[in-house]
């Protein structure tokens, strides 16, 4: 049993709801691994009282937060500052609290990379062609243009895609439709959409006009292995599946929060892997 002292360092994960969040699970693991005296919360936060609730956690004495749907744009705006990675993407996934401010940064970006070179890939060594024109499109798209990849974007709605198009230099737009055709032309094809998690129809893309040497990466990590990434592995083509980004991007809130920069492993991806298998 774990028995926290009267200094105890809080952090935690707020959204509405929270309540399917995996992050506790992961931030707990770390917490037992490294013998840490502290704590990782879910925080179910109405979006009216939002702001009010963080500077009441701030003040509180928390250390900071994870922000999840759908306060990652609200989060942005109550910071006393933001850092590249925030302005980048639009909007903040971590906080942290000190001397009175609120820092924000997203690392929604830097956990897909991080994730891609876990896999033996290089970020770099490619076009990319993204599906979805969301939150994590922005981050993902931002950070691989920012290594000087060119980077397309389809949407099933092309005026989101447009929209993203006109707040990030360079990004590429084409029509849902052509998403097939273009494919022959990218290294690197991300789903960033909702198709294919659970409870959702799977993404229609014909991987066999893919180009040789393809990757194929899914941010969907319910399941672990989405319709499009079996479809890939049945034609020998590399994939990077989600829980590894979700992985990552916790790592410099963590470090940031109690002070240890953890190791992201197999132990680690089994253990947050096991809460993602049906029963």
């Amino acid at each position: 049993m774990k028995i926290l002292s009267g200094t105890a360092r809080l952090a935690g994960i707020t959204g509405w709801p929270v309540s399917h969040s995996r992050s506790p699970r992961l931030h707990g693991f770390w917490l037992e691994r490294y013998g840490i005296d502290g704590a990782y919360l879910p925080l179910p936060i109405d979006p009216e009282h939002f702001p009010a609730a963080i500077r009441g956690l701030m003040l509180s004495g928390f250390a900071g937060v994870n922000v999840t749907i759908p306060h990652k744009v609200a989060a942005f705006g109550i910071c006393d500052e933001v850092d590249r990675s925030a302005r980048r993407a639009g909007a903040v996934n971590t906080l942290v609290f000190g001397n009175g401010r609120i820092t924000g940064s997203n690392t929604d970006g830097w956990g897909f990379l991080e994730n891609l070179r876990a896999h033996g890939i290089d970020p770099a060594a490619g076009p990319a062609l993204i599906l979805g024109a969301g939150g994590s499109t922005r981050a993902i798209a931002a950070v691989l243009l920012e290594l000087g990849v060119r980077v397309t974007v389809a949407n099933r709605t092309r005026s989101r895609a447009e929209k993203l198009a006109g707040e990030l230099p360079g990004l590429m737009v084409i029509d849902w439709q052509m998403r097939d055709h273009a494919l022959a032309d990218h290294a690197l094809l991300v789903n960033t959409t909702s198709l294919g998690m659970a409870g959702h129809p799977p993404v229609e893309i014909d991987l066999d006009r893919g180009a040789p040497g393809l990757t194929v990466a899914d941010i969907v990590y319910v399941p672990l292995e989405t319709p499009l990434l079996a479809a890939a592995r049945l034609r020998r083509i590399r994939c990077v599946e989600g829980l590894g980004m979700l992985l990552h991007q916790a790592v410099p809130g963590f470090r940031a929060w109690f002070g240890v920069d953890p190791v992201v492993d197999d132990a680690l991806r089994r253990f947050v892997a096991a809460d993602l298998l049906p029963a």
